[in-house]
């Protein structure tokens, strides 16, 4: 397409296409060419069309050809849509609409591309989330930016859902540019040998990339080798890559062992994959798909001993020394780069650098092997067999992750009998059984469920029976005597059908899940794409040419060495010896210190400590001494007393110490306890540890900051300094060491180092025993430590204006929260943090529930535990939530813990940007408010931004649930208004009377449902809490947690296409009824809190901002506390404590474009009821563990009442647990 006409096109697109869902999944270079709007009519396929006017040529985007779009015949799940682009080309984006002027549109769709238009590959948002999600009407455009983007020629659309009351209807754009490759096919014996100029080559760097496709599992994809044995080796084995790097004379901890980095799985799929490697110098970096790994090497590995040349696709030199089977790849490589040069390239002009070795074309061949899925245990192929012959003969290859399943059945004629062959515990068994007879079993493999294709072939003929697997032949048997075995007609694979069909077929371990291909029966190769055309066979639950086959161990979930085995819709984690549990291995068995276990109420004796509890750090044993304090003893191996002598500055003694536990593991042990010491003493005769005449140290100790510290005791490191020097009690006033006085007798200086920065104490320096009667002794005590700054500490919110600021919560694939709390309220929000989608919440729901909702990407969860008594009982509760890509979790106090498993195929990454906090409240001042645009009028154009809110504008909103307070004064009053592009609406409004009316409008030719509370004036200065939940039709609302409604709508069940929230005055023009017109003229004055509306938080992102988010603010609103009086600013009387430094101002009299604030987060808090009245809430040990990752906050000063509060809190402590620690207590 010519660049000019490909403009026009795409302006034309952008103008008719008023409301976008954008759904940006990355961004992409300057690739974004509408490329369906000039193919032919040829160029669409269908599976079929439900007339000539719906056929598969209408289905371009925003056209009104035909009847408006593309519509099967019969709407299903095995209809498809096709466009071949006519060459390959790069793909960076899709659009799709419904049927013009119709009912008919997909709601979910699947998106898959092949090279050939066989063997498809579905495309992946992320790595298990193959759906997209589709349309809510028949003229909105959905538009999905790819990332990463695709390089196919074929594309196909398979609808997963549609609407209900229409059928599949479907109209596509797809986005991208021409994509240029030079591609070599090699056939299993050839390979090219490139020898390059060794001047332009570096001995330590090599950068190499390519991509390959291929259906064999393994083969040679480069190797270069040189002197005594070093080489580099790309190789694939069993589908996955391995890069081996060897030097020969690197003096690594074992003697010669090579680097061997592995990445990929799955990878002879006969589809394309991109392969990166980096080395420089000892860095080498890794790359397959989006997968990466590095590695940093030891010893002398920098330095390669390679020849000149390198060889792709094989070791073609006969004389080379190569140690490893090794066998030559078989299939394509496009665009090679050795070190910038396009190998291939070179290839094709007959370059002399390049040696081609047997044959190779300069184009990609496509094996035609047609693959099936078997998609769910209901899944089957039903094949027969019309050659009539008396045996049953099969031939196929599978590949599975599962144990069981049945392979194939077959009813045998005559014999009212039947043949079995089935998985069983990863061994494959043949079963034939008939009345009057002891059934005939063979079992032949072994772990047949490693997902490697597996070829199976089966024969029964006569008197025998045999079976082979993977060309070895498992047995043969004798089986039915004399008789002659014919086939029953149909066999079934994967799986049998119910019995309505009155088939024979038993499966006795459930159907297969798993790919099957090059399917035989009788001698005769099945042709699969005629059984997706109905044209041979039957079917259930299948997907044809494609195998959908996944591994769901990579990347590996599990934690801290937890073992990944999977089945096919899920994965499991053997947590056995790793000091971890949990779904994911992700929870630590073992407490973090020595206070928590005296919390427990064990006593003194060994304990193994985990300091960073789910973090990265592998737990350690060390001795708790359980005295009136909890002291953590850690010993090392230079506890008794050592003598030095014979030493001088030129010949130092150095003694090193090792401690139970490495650096790290003392050091978060170290900066979690409230107090470290360590004594050391020095013992000395005529021994000096500074010289008296130049000040230089003559001995020294260094702590964990590898750093020299010459004070020899007391908790400040002052220079040159020893216990005596600070007490002013040393035994020559002259000095401020004892051992200064240099006297020829026995003395020392012994002192406790507390200063944590710089324990442990890791080595000492002697230098002064080199001279006549010197003579020098040291000895080093245990690293003891006390106090659990994490375990004790706590919080009361006395305002509901109160919040702490943390760091954003970054739990994106795995993170725990635990916390314990007291309070009187019977409901509130305990911790929250926001994404554009996602969320993360806790709450005291009721004043016996305690719930943690949560979004990733696939709806929102919730989990909930029940008391049989009140948690609201002003008693300490301990609470923990988990939420990792398996499954979340809730537990409190010693009750059950509830979960929730995660979906199979969803969205895994938990993606926040916003505060972690309580919500804010907001004064409105007269004719000010706060806009939030959940949709607008977005281009195209890739530079263009994009705010999704929770719900987005061009879905249908079926129910939604709103929470807020407010204070007013004024009637009529418009507290919040949501509208969307249909001319639908809902609002609430205070009336002229003073009454609470809620008004539906969800169908713009009927007039609104009004919902009426009329039973007091609202507008009476109070705080009011108003809880709205919709699911379609019905509607259930609460007032102040007393007055309780529910209705049913009439005007309709869905808002489509939502467009904005509003909270105080309208200020354009909107076509709603006349008390609402008359509200949202007035607006509104007071205050108002906690607003929610489903997962969106107006307030919050339009007070707290850091970049642009959809909040236009107009007048006077400014963050205020609902509990001042309505019309009064009460800033003044918050107060805050942060533990960032992201604190900000704004100026409250400038309208502005607001956002989320994306860098802090809050937990506990009290607004009202709805969020927390408290009278005092403590967030004990507020532990929030990233997947390996622990964030630490520094300790906040101490305020003026923290002493009679620590003894408060600790009086009630010790009550209830036993517990006699200090703590400290944060008051708001």
């Amino acid at each position: 397409m010519g660049s000019v006409t490909g403009a026009v096109l795409k302006t034309l697109l952008l103008l008719s296409t008023p409301n976008w869902n954008r759904v940006l999944a990355g961004n992409s270079h300057d690739c974004d060419d509408p490329l369906v709007s000039a193919l032919s009519q040829a160029s669409f396929s269908s599976s079929s069309e439900l007339s000539s006017s719906h056929g598969p040529g209408f289905a371009r985007l925003n056209r009104r050809d035909g009847a408006g779009g593309w519509s099967p015949l019969v709407s299903n799940k095995y209809q498809w849509l096709q466009i071949d682009l006519g060459e390959r080309m790069e793909i960076t984006a899709v659009a799709t609409q419904g049927g013009y002027g119709s009912s008919n549109w997909v709601t979910s769709y699947l998106l898959m591309f092949s090279d050939s238009g066989r063997n498809w590959k579905q495309y992946r948002q992320e790595d298990s989330i193959w759906g997209f999600s589709g349309n809510a009407n028949a003229d909105s455009v959905v538009y999905y930016r790819l990332q990463p983007s695709i390089k196919a020629r074929f594309l196909r659309f398979i609808p997963l859902e549609w609407n209900p009351k229409g059928r599949i209807g479907m109209r596509i754009e797809v986005f991208g540019c021409a994509y240029r490759s030079e591609v070599v096919d090699l056939d299993g014996k050839s390979c090219l040998l490139y020898r390059f100029d060794q001047k332009s080559l570096s001995p330590i760097k090599d950068i190499i990339s390519l991509k390959f496709k291929t259906m064999q599992s393994d083969g040679i994809l480069l190797h270069r080798e040189g002197q005594n044995g070093d080489h580099i080796t790309l190789e694939l084995r069993r589908g996955k890559l391995f890069l081996v790097i060897n030097s020969g004379e690197a003096k690594l901890p074992s003697a010669h062992v090579p680097i061997s980095l592995t990445l990929g799985s799955l990878l002879d799929d006969q589809h394309w994959h991109s392969v990166l490697i980096q080395r420089l110098g000892k860095q080498v970096n890794f790359t397959v798909d989006e997968h990466r790994r590095r590695f940093h090497a030891q010893g002398e590995f920098s330095y390669l001993h390679l020849d000149y040349e390198i060889s792709f696709g094989g070791i073609p030199a006969p004389g080379k020394s190569v140690s490893f089977p090794h066998k030559h790849f078989h299939g394509c490589l496009e665009n090679l780069y050795y070190n910038g040069v396009d190998v291939i390239d070179l290839a094709k002009q007959q370059n002399p650098q390049i040696i081609i070795m047997g044959n190779v074309l300069f184009s990609c061949s496509e094996p035609q092997s047609v693959p099936v899925t078997f998609l769910s245990p209901r899944s089957y192929l039903a094949l027969p067999d019309s050659s009539g012959e008396d045996e049953v003969s099969a031939t196929f290859q599978f590949r599975t992750w599962n144990k069981e399943g049945l392979l194939l059945f077959s009813e045998l004629q005559l014999l009212s009998g039947g043949l079995l062959l089935f998985l069983n515990d990863g061994k494959l068994k043949l079963n034939l059984y008939h009345p009057g007879k002891l059934p005939s079993d063979i079992t032949a493999g072994v772990g047949l469920n490693d997902g490697q294709w597996h070829s199976i072939s089966l024969s029964a003929k006569r008197s025998y029976l045999s079976v082979a697997v993977d060309g070895q032949v498992a047995s043969a048997s004798p089986s039915l005597g004399p008789e002659q075995i014919y086939s029953g007609g149909t066999y079934y694979f994967g799986g049998c059908p119910d019995n309505s069909f009155g088939s024979k077929c038993k499966s006795p371990l459930g159907g297969f899940q798993g790919c099957m291909r090059l399917i035989s029966i009788s001698h005769k190769m099945v042709d699969l794409i005629s059984v997706q055309q109905e044209s041979l066979g039957n079917f259930s639950d299948l997907q044809i040419d494609s195998c959908g086959i996944t591994d769901r161990c990579l990347p590996n979930y599990c934690e801290h060495g937890g073992q990944c085995s999977q089945s096919w819709d899920t994965f499991h984690c053997n947590c056995t010896n790793t000091g971890y549990r949990g779904a994911t291995c992700h929870n630590s068995i073992y407490e973090q210190s020595c206070e928590a276990y005296k919390h427990r109420g064990n006593t003194s004796g060994f304990y193994y400590i985990d300091a960073d509890g789910s973090g990265p750090l592998e737990p350690f044993l060390l001795y708790c001494n359980m005295t009136e304090t909890a002291w953590t003893i850690i010993q090392h191996n230079g506890s008794d007393v050592t003598r030095v002598r014979n030493t001088n500055p030129e010949n130092p003694y150095a003694g090193l110490f090792e401690y139970v536990a490495s650096m790290e593991q003392l050091q978060a042990t170290v900066n979690r306890a409230e107090h470290c010491e360590q004594e050391l003493t020095y013992y000395c005769k005529k021994s000096r540890l500074v010289n008296k005449e130049d000040g230089t140290p003559l001995s020294w100790w260094v702590g964990r900051t590898n750093e020299t510290q010459t004070y020899w005791g007391g908790s400040l490191p002052d220079p040159q300094k020893c216990t005596c020097g600070l007490e002013g009690n040393c035994i020559d006033s002259q000095y401020y060491c004892n051992c200064d006085a240099d006297r020829n007798e026995w003395t020392n200086d012994t002192g406790f180092l507390s200063y944590k920065e710089h324990l442990p104490v890791t080595k000492i320096v002697i230098t002064d025993t080199g001279r006549p009667h010197s003579a020098a002794a040291y000895k080093l005590g245990p690293l003891l430590c006390r106090g659990d700054r994490l375990f004790w500490n706590s919080a009361s919110f006395n305002t509901e204006a109160s919040y702490l600021h943390f760091p954003t919560f970054h739990g994106e694939l795995s993170a725990d929260v635990s916390f314990f709390f007291k309070t009187t309220a019977s409901s509130g929000v305990f911790l929250e943090n926001l994404g554009i989608t996602d969320f993360i919440r806790i709450e005291l729901r009721s004043p016996a529930v305690v719930a943690f909702s949560f979004d990733v990407g696939n709806g929102p969860f919730e989990i909930s535990v029940q008391s049989p008594t009140h948690f609201s009982d002003n008693q300490w509760h301990h609470v923990r939530v988990e939420r990792n890509t398996k499954e979340a979790s809730v537990q409190v106090d010693q009750l059950s813990p509830r979960t929730q498993p995660a979906p199979a195929d969803g969205h895994v990454l938990l993606q926040l940007n916003s505060q972690l906090f309580v919500e804010i409240s907001a004064y409105f001042g007269s004719g000010s408010s706060v806009i939030y645009n959940f949709q607008e009028n977005y281009s195209l154009s890739k530079n263009s931004s994009s705010h999704a809110a929770s719900f987005h504008g061009d879905m249908r909103l079926s129910r939604e649930t709103i929470k807020f307070s407010f204070r007013t004064t004024r009637t009529p009053s418009l507290l919040l208004y949501v509208n969307s592009f249909y001319k639908e609406y809902l609002s609430v409004i205070i009336a002229k009377n003073g009454s609470l009316q809620i008004r539906y409008k969800l169908n713009r030719y009927q007039e609104p449902d009004v919902v009426n509370f009329d039973f007091k004036n609202m507008a009476d200065g109070q705080l009011h809490h108003i809880k709205i939940n919709r699911e379609e039709a019905v509607v259930f609302v609460e007032i102040d947690e007393k007055a309780r409604r529910q209705v049913h709508l009439a005007s309709g069940t869905e808002l489509s296409a939502v467009r904005s929230l509003v909270l105080g005055r309208i200020l354009e023009h909107s076509d709603v009824d006349q008390e609402t017109a008359l509200a949202g003229a007035q607006g509104f004055l007071g205050c108002l809190s906690a607003v929610q509306v489903s997962h969106v938080v107006p307030l919050k992102a339009a007070l707290h901002h850091s970049r642009p988010a959809p909040i236009t603010i107009s007048g006077h609103v400014t963050e205020s506390s609902c509990v001042a009086q309505a019309g009064t600013d009460a800033t003044s009387r918050e107060r805050t404590h942060s533990f960032a430094d992201h604190s900000g101002t704004r100026d409250d009299r400038k309208p502005v474009t607001n956002t989320i604030k994306s860098d802090s987060a809050v937990i506990g808090g009290l607004i009202a009821v709805v969020i927390f009245i408290l009278l005092c809430i403590a967030a004990i040990a507020v532990c929030i563990y990233q997947q390996k990752r622990l964030y630490r906050r520094n300790e906040a000063k101490r305020s003026e009442n923290v002493a009679s509060a620590e003894a408060v809190l600790k009086s009630e402590l010790n009550m209830q647990n036993a517990v006699s620690e200090n703590q400290k207590e944060y008051f708001f």
